[in-house]
C-alpha cells in the first residue's frame, strides 16, 4: 500500500521549510543586533571633514603604541619616532572584545616612567584596547590596539 502525495502534504512540506529558514533568518537577525557594540562616530559625515588633517597630525607625533598582559596587569607602550616613552597628557582607554559590549573595562592606566600599567582580569581570546590619547602639545591621538591572550596566559 503506497501513500498518495496531496496537496495537502507539499503545503505542510512547503510551510514547514519556510517556517525553519525564517525562524533561522530571525535568530541570526537577532543575535546580530544585540551583540553589536555600538557606533564609532555620530555622526560620519562631520567626521570625514577633519579625518586627513588629523590623521597627519597624528602621524607626525611618530608614535608606535603596543599592548601585553604581563601577570594581572595591561602594559601599554607608547614611544616616538625615536623609541623613547611618551608621557601624555590624558589618556582615555576602553579594553574589550571587538563583537560585544558586555566584558567592557576602563582600565585606570599609571605612567611608570617607561610605560602606562593597568590592573585588568582578561579572559583568553583577542581583546582591543581603544586609546585616546592627547600629546603635550594638544594633538589627538587615537587608536585601537589588539591584544590576543593565549589560554595558558590566563
Amino acid at each position: 500500500m503506497t501513500k498518495q502525495l496531496t496537496g495537502k502534504h507539499v503545503a505542510i512540506i512547503f510551510v514547514s521549510a519556510f517556517s525553519v529558514i525564517i525562524s533561522v533568518n530571525l535568530l541570526l537577525a537577532y543575535s546580530a543586533i544585540s551583540t553589536f557594540p555600538g557606533l564609532e562616530v555620530k555622526n560620519s559625515y562631520v567626521a570625514s571633514q577633519t579625518f586627513d588633517v588629523d590623521r597627519a597630525a597624528q602621524n607626525a607625533l611618530g608614535w608606535s603604541v603596543s599592548a601585553q598582559k604581563q601577570g594581572p596587569q595591561v602594559v601599554l607602550s607608547i614611544t616616538d619616532a625615536a623609541g623613547a616613552p611618551v608621557e601624555v597628557a590624558a589618556l582615555d582607554a576602553t579594553l574589550g572584545r571587538a563583537t560585544h559590549v558586555r566584558d567592557d573595562q576602563r582600565p585606570d592606566f599609571v605612567f611608570d616612567g617607561a610605560r602606562y600599567v593597568a590592573p585588568a582580569a582578561l579572559a583568553p581570546g583577542n581583546w582591543n584596547l581603544r586609546m585616546k590619547a592627547t600629546a603635550l602639545d594638544g594633538t589627538k591621538f587615537q587608536q585601537r590596539v589588539i591584544l590576543h591572550i593565549p589560554k595558558e596566559a590566563s
